[in-house]
Order: C-alpha cells, then sequence, then structure tokens
C-alpha cells in the first residue's frame, strides 16, 4: 500500500477529486465535517444521517456512491463521535474503520479527507503515522511459509491524505513509512519458524541491513565471545546445535565526537527453557522469544531509511535455549563478562543471562544512552497485560528522563509503555550463598528482580530496559508478532535526534 499527500483548497476542492473512494467524516450531532459539507451540495450526506443510515458514532461506516456533489465514484462516510473537538480514541476508531470499509471497494485508489489535522491535542504528524500504521497492518499477511497464500488485500493500492503539503508533513510521512517498514521486518522475523530465523539467519538479515543502508556490521562468533569472557551469555548456548552469534551494527549519523544511543536486543530464537524445561502446550510460541532483537534491527531498518542525523549502536545477542547433555544445568556458576559471577538458579531465565554480557560489552561505546529491549518475564504480562511494555530504569536523574522519554514516545505514537520499580530491595532477592548473585530472585516482583538483575551490569552509563512480553506478539486466533516497540523506539530515536 504507498501513502501520498493531496492538498485541497478553493481551486482543488474535494468535490472535483477523481477517485475510486473519498472517505469523510461525520459526526454523532449531525453536523458534518469540512470535506463531508463540501462535497453535501445535493443534502444527500444530510439525508444520510438524518435518516439514521449512518449515526456519526466513532467507527461506523457508510458507503455511498454517485454522490451528485462529488466526482469521486464513491464516498464513504466514517463516525468521529459526538464532539466537534475531535478525541484521540475517536480519530483512532474513524481511521481503522476507514481501512477496514476501504478492504471491502474495488478501487486501485482511494483518498482520506479525515479531519487528521484537527485532532484534540494532538499534531497532523500523529495522525498521519496512525492511517499510515493502519493500513499496512490491514495489508500484512503471516503466509510467507505457506505453499497457498491467503486472500491478498483487495482495496485500493494507493492512498492519498487529504492535508496540508509542506515540508513538516513531507516529514511525518516518510517517517511513518519508514516506521511501518520497520514494523514488516520485525513482524516478518517473529513469524517465521525457529527452524528458519536461527541465530545465524539475523546474523544474515543485519548484514543485509547494513548493504541497504550503509551501516558498518561486525558478527561475533563463539570464539571471539569465548575470547572476550562472554561466560553469561555462552552458558545459553551449550545445549544447542546452532551456532550463537553477537551481532552489532552501527549508524553513524550523527557527527563523530557525538556519543551514541546503544539498542540491545534479546534474540532467542527458540527457548525450551533448557533442563528447566517449558511446559509443551504455547511453547511453539517461544519462536517469539527473539522479538527484542527483531525489534532492533527493524528500528534499525526504519532508522536507515529515514537517514536519521544521530549515531545509533544495535546489539543482538543470538542463540537458542536447548536442553541436551551439554546443556546448562540448575545451580551451575558461570562468570559473567564483568567478572561478576552468577548462579543458574532456573535456566529458563536465560533471557537476562545474555543481556548481561552485552550490556557490558555495550560500554566500549561510551554511550550516550543504552536501551535494552526483550521478551523477559511472563510477570510482566500478569501486571500489564497486553497493552503496556514495561520500562525500568534506574530512580536518579538520568535514568528518571530516559524513562520519561521512553514514555513519551510511546504515549506519540500508541505504542504505550509503563514504568516499573527497581531498586535495592530487589537486589536484595537475587543474592546467592554461592556466587555474586542469582540469575532469579526470591518469589515475588519477577519483573522487577530480572530488571534489578540486569542492572547491576549497567552502571557506567544511563540505561532502560523494556520489557515487552506482554507486547511483542499476540495468541489464539490473532497468533503473529505485532512489531512493538519499533514505533517506541524510532519516536525515541527521532527525539533525540
Amino acid at each position: 500500500m504507498d501513502f501520498s499527500i493531496k492538498a485541497f483548497d478553493a481551486k482543488n476542492t474535494i468535490a472535483s477529486a477523481k477517485s475510486g473512494c473519498v472517505v469523510v467524516g461525520v459526526f454523532e450531532n449531525k453536523k458534518l465535517s469540512k470535506a463531508a459539507k463540501a462535497l453535501d451540495s445535493a443534502g444527500e450526506i444530510t439525508a444520510a444521517l438524518k435518516s439514521g443510515d449512518i449515526t456519526g458514532k466513532a467507527g461506523t461506516t457508510l458507503l455511498l456512491r454517485g454522490l451528485k456533489g462529488a466526482t469521486a465514484e464513491r464516498v464513504l462516510l466514517v463516525g468521529l463521535g459526538s464532539d466537534e473537538a475531535i478525541a484521540e480514541k475517536a480519530i483512532s476508531s474513524a481511521i481503522n474503520a476507514a481501512i477496514k470499509a476501504l478492504g471491502t471497494v474495488a478501487s486501485t485508489d482511494a483518498i482520506i479527507a479525515l479531519p487528521l489535522d484537527e485532532v484534540k491535542g494532538r499534531e497532523v504528524d500523529w495522525a498521519i503515522r496512525a492511517a499510515v500504521l493502519a493500513g499496512r497492518d490491514a495489508v500484512y499477511r503471516t503466509d510467507s511459509q505457506k505453499s497457498k497464500k491467503d486472500p491478498a488485500w483487495t482495496g485500493p493500492k494507493k492512498i492519498a491524505l487529504a492535508v496540508a503539503n509542506n515540508a513538516a508533513t513531507k516529514l511525518a510521512l516518510s517517517q511513518a513509512v519508514a516506521i511501518a517498514n520497520g514494523m514488516e521486518l520485525t513482524k516478518d522475523l517473529g513469524n517465521l519458524s525457529a527452524n528458519v530465523c536461527t541465530p545465524t539467519y539475523l546474523a544474515n538479515v543485519a548484514k543485509k541491513l547494513g548493504k541497504d543502508f550503509g551501516f558498518d556490521v561486525e558478527i561475533l562468533d563463539r570464539k571471539q565471545m569465548e575470547a572476550l569472557k562472554m561466560g553469561s551469555f555462552l552458558s545459553v548456548t551449550n545445549g544447542s546445535e546452532q551456532a550463537p552469534k553477537f551481532i552489532v551494527l552501527k549508524h553513524k549519523g550523527g557527527k563523530t565526537k557525538d556519543a551514541p544511543t546503544v539498542l540491545v536486543g534479546k534474540g532467542i530464537t527458540f527457548d525450551t527453557g533448557g533442563i528447566s524445561i517449558k511446559a509443551g502446550p504455547g511453547m511453539d510460541e517461544m519462536k517469539y522469544d527473539m522479538c527484542g532483537a527483531g525489534s532492533v534491527l527493524g528500528t534499525f531498518r526504519a532508522i536507515g531509511e529515514m537517514g536519521l542525523k544521530s549515531n545509533v549502536i544495535g546489539i543482538v545477542a543470538a542463540c537458542e535455549n536447548m536442553p541436551s547433555g551439554r546443556a546448562t544445568k540448575p545451580g551451575d556458576i558461570v562468570t559473567s563478562m564483568n567478572g561478576l559471577t552468577i548462579e543458574i538458579l532456573n535456566t529458563d531465565a536465560e533471557g537476562r543471562l545474555i543481556l548481561c554480557d552485552a550490556l557490558t560489552y555495550a560500554e566500549r561505546f561510551n554511550p550516550a544512552a543504552v536501551i535494552d529491549v526483550a521478551t523477559l518475564t511472563g510477570a510482566c504480562i500478569v501486571a500489564l497485560g497486553h497493552h503496556n511494555s514495561g520500562v525500568f530504569a534506574r530512580d536518579d536523574d538520568a535514568g528518571n528522563a530516559l524513562a520519561d522519554s521512553l514514555l513519551a514516545a510511546g504515549k506519540a505514537t500508541g505504542d504505550t509503555a509503563w514504568r516499573l520499580p527497581i531498586g535495592e530491595q530487589y537486589n536484595e532477592q537475587l543474592k546467592s550463598n554461592f556466587a555474586d548473585l542469582a540469575n532469579i530472585g526470591s518469589p515475588g516482583g519477577a519483573s522487577c528482580t530480572a530488571a534489578a538483575f540486569l542492572e547491576n551490569f549497567t552502571r557506567k552509563y544511563p540505561w532502560a530496559h523494556v520489557d515487552i512480553a506482554g507486547t511483542a506478539w499476540r495468541s489464539g486466533g490473532a497468533k503473529g508478532a505485532t512489531g512493538r516497540p519499533v514505533p517506541l523506539l524510532a519516536n525515541f530515536l527521532i527525539s533525540r535526534a
């Protein structure tokens, strides 16, 4: 689906626009949006409202053909709710309803002339992004490994957004398309089966991104990781036949002297739990345990397309967590890259074991900030459900500023997050009689103790942890990767550039 911007004025009116379908808004109080009024010269839209054919309730739709006041073949009426000071929720419902309805329209093109620039408390760039992401999500399919493909999108392939055509809206559109492309890569990687999307596969994707967008890419293998003394990361890899990969991408869009922002992604391409093996039901979804890595690669896809004027480093720690005669056992003690020893009480708490060495590795870049992204704990789903990602940071000036920026980026994109606590009281739960710390805490606050574990390896730079266990994929009939938190991360980086 291709998006463009089309501005209308007194000479080039919406009524004279040639299109397969024009989308306009109406209100519950039987009032019309500006675009709807421009098409209502014969009173047909007003009549549809008065008759009750459409109520104007947010998200309701009515498709009309052959309107006398419109050159377009069809006019799609979409409800905007009761308040002419258009609420964010109402316009979101309207955009999603419009895209869904357009899927049934046999037209090659459409114009969305909803009041995208009149949303209360939002700039037009927010609405442009919402429209692009909704459209791209509608056409996305999960059939790449099917011999018979799913039914394709049959609606318009080209959609114009009726907003002012200026530098700001053009930039907003290009950024929205880049984010959509990044989300699509993240979804594709998450949805691939684990026998295809291996650590080597992720490394090859990183190499292709480097070739396409000019990133420097370095892939470390087991011997190089051993030389770096990444004992914690390597302990997770022991049971697998798949070679682990430590992937580093460098986007050099800023000044040479500018400290980079580092994104670290958990890349467990399949997680059985290891010797602490998971229950069978639902284990197939553990192919999604690399969605942190997928989101880092997707974000790099987005910022590469944007040509972001900032220095960004991506680190992906990729391996499988499998049981075998060589696998790490509960009670084993390993030494991490920074020298701390870890008692592994549960081999299914493996994400933090690979991340801690990746976070230590990040020190060499003298970063302005480090954000790790991981499907880390089921406890985060218990706390926040599938609505918000969990954000953790130290309770100091740098940590609070970083957390606030991430939360604001999530709110701006609809890729929302919620801050959860860490602190010394959670480190107390990680005490071990035999090592510097245990890889799981005593019962209670499991998301917080997992974040507290990671915090031990991040004390040389500002750091935040984003737990996406509840937001990276959906289960059930709509099973599939969501592409989150690419919008949050991309918006965060844009705001820092």
